[in-house]
């Protein structure tokens, strides 16, 4: 496929190098001049120099028979700018890397629609997202991520005298904002009814927001969720914003060290219920006297990585139950990821890596995505755009007739993403996220996009 991308810093880069080796044509526009030529003589890509928001620039580029366009600036309003103009050029799909969160909110004006662009991936939100899964799920069972971490999927085992036992799913009113989508019972495999009973030992899939599995998780196991959590974030970055509204829920004591007063500041104006230090969290004796040894867990989000390595080792010799860092040099990743096992790191998120994940995704000359797979790829998570004449626009999700065992996991409006309800109109311009054997892709493709 032919591949246009703005900007060569560590995300375009990255891109270049990863979709050039899978066999695209890629066209790389870079206004630096010792980027482009490094790009030139180290990478199979083509490269035009110039401001990739220039039609003339993009023209000259084959705009206009670009299947995907990715504009991955560390500037939001260049990307923003040049998607939009891109898709006016006759690009078929358009995707913006955005940092800011302002262009998350869509109260007001949903700048994704109104600048015609196909999607909106903030690298730092997606390096958030894959860090909080293993803060909000300590059992380490499966735990998949929908639109952007709006939806999520885990895989959780019913102990012996849960909440939900011996009761048809029809009187479980306390599981609302959640669905279970598969029973695992022995070696059979179902999607359940209104009538299935659940028993100890089944192996359920659970759908919802965050907020809504972490408050039902307890009606399936016997362990105490009221416990608090203890989080120590190291630095006010994007990153760490991003994790502490992912972790908005009361259980989550969160704690921040910032050594920027302004940035503790605003920290401290924007969420209230976060303690914020000012001080750096390469001192020691700062962590000695904060007691962050008595921690459960410290995630070091600085733009240093030298500095995440080091404060993660000081706070898991001070006791910290669990150490997790962000990655910001490509050079570092791969070692850091090799060694993190010895270091005692438990988990670590490059917002390059995230991103270029996220977008190879939607990479494809397919009409959906394929987001992820359970049982061994038996059962796929297909993403889709419904077609506005396809045979299920303006129909309700119960009128619907879905494939045996296949589950809309999440639609995405223009508003936010949820788990529809049977009475949720499909719009044309939704995008779905379909839980389906492998076998029936095709059928719920031709459902939703004709």
């Amino acid at each position: 496929m032919k591949i246009i991308i703005v900007g060569a810093g560590d995300v375009g880069h990255y891109l270049c190098q990863v979709l050039s080796e899978d066999g695209h044509s890629v066209t790389l526009i870079e206004s630096d001049d010792e980027i482009a030529e490094d790009v030139e003589e180290n990478l199979d890509v083509r490269v035009l120099r110039g401001n990739g928001a220039s039609a003339k620039i993009l023209l000259a580029a084959g705009v206009e028979t670009c299947d995907f366009f990715l504009a991955m600036t560390a500037h939001d309003q260049l990307n923003i700018v040049a998607c939009s103009v891109a898709h006016k050029l006759g690009a078929k799909t358009a995707i913006a890397r955005v940092h800011d969160s302002v262009y998350e909110d869509i109260a007001i004006v949903n700048y994704r629609r109104y600048f015609n662009i196909d999607l909106i991936i903030n690298p730092e939100a997606l390096a958030a997202v894959e860090l909080v899964k293993h803060v909000r799920n300590p059992e380490r069972m499966a735990v998949e991520d929908f639109a952007r971490g709006q939806i999520e999927l885990q895989e959780l085992k019913v102990s012996d005298g849960a909440k939900v036992i011996g009761k048809p799913l029809r009187e479980l009113g306390f599981l609302s904002g959640t669905r279970i989508g598969y029973i695992e019972r022995g070696d059979s495999l179902s999607v359940p009814t209104a009538d299935t009973v659940l028993e100890a030992g089944d192996k359920i899939t659970l759908l919802g927001t965050p907020e809504a599995l972490l408050s039902k998780r307890r009606y399936f196991s016997n362990d105490s969720m009221s416990k608090s959590v203890r989080v120590v974030l190291s630095g006010a970055t994007e990153t760490a914003v991003s994790i502490i509204r992912r972790l908005s829920n009361y259980r989550f004591k969160i704690r921040v060290i910032e050594s920027d007063l302004e940035k503790c500041r605003f920290l401290a104006e924007n969420f209230p219920n976060v303690t914020v230090i000012n001080g750096s969290a390469a001192s020691l004796r700062l962590l000695e006297e904060e007691q962050i040894g008595s921690a459960d867990y410290f995630i070091a989000c600085t733009k240093d990585d030298e500095q995440n390595v080091m404060t993660c080792l000081q706070a898991r010799k001070l006791g910290v139950k669990h150490v997790e860092l962000v990655i910001n040099k490509p050079d570092y990743e791969q070692v850091l990821q090799n060694i993190s096992g010895f270091l005692e790191i438990e988990a670590t998120a490059s917002p390059r890596r995230v991103t270029a994940e996220e977008i190879k995704k939607y990479v494809t000359n397919k009409n959906y995505s394929v987001l992820g797979s359970l049982r061994d790829g038996k059962i796929e998570f297909i993403e889709l755009e419904v077609a506005p004449d396809s045979p299920s626009a303006g129909r309700s999700v119960s009128e619907l007739k879905l494939p045996a065992g296949s589950i809309i996991a999440a639609l995405v409006g223009d508003k936010a993403a949820k788990l529809p309800s049977a009475s949720d109109i499909i719009k044309g311009g939704d995008r779905l996220v379909i839980i389906l054997e492998r076998k029936n892709v095709k059928e719920a493709v031709r459902l939703f996009i004709g």
